[in-house]
């Protein structure tokens, strides 16, 4: 299933990713490269849902996730666009990271351990996209 709009490809096979994480992937990588500019209109829900064969709740669970990472923002009736991604997903990764920072300090780990901790986890995290 592909969107013509977003070029957006949905793999159905056994062991993929489930679809809202394909499409959340797909849009939120489009976002960061720029394939995809802040401020451009994104389908409806059920435009999309209908667009790539999808249930509207799967394009609704996406677009949820993809407004709390400060991805898109809706604006009511006016539509679903791509946020100005820099300085919100900046400051988010940044409180993240310091959340991090201070429990692992709390814990007793070094800097080392710490660091190995967060990179095997960004590994894996990664390797599953």
């Amino acid at each position: 299933m592909t969107s013509t709009n977003l070029k957006i490809t949905i793999d159905g096979t056994a062991g993929s990713a489930a679809p809202y994480e394909q499409l959340r992937a797909q849009i939120a990588d489009r976002a960061r490269t720029g394939k995809l500019p802040a401020g451009f209109k994104l389908p409806t829900v059920r435009g999309l849902a209908e667009e790539l064969g999808l249930a509207a709740n799967t394009v609704a669970k996406a677009y949820r996730a993809l407004e709390a990472d400060a991805v898109i923002e809706t604006r009511g009736r006016n539509g679903t666009f791509i946020a100005a991604a820099g300085d919100a997903v900046s400051r988010e990764a940044a409180a993240a990271a310091q959340a991090y920072a201070d429990r692992v300090r709390r814990l007793g780990l070094t800097q080392a351990e710490a660091l190995a901790a967060a990179t095997d986890a960004l590994r894996a995290r990664y390797a599953a996209e």
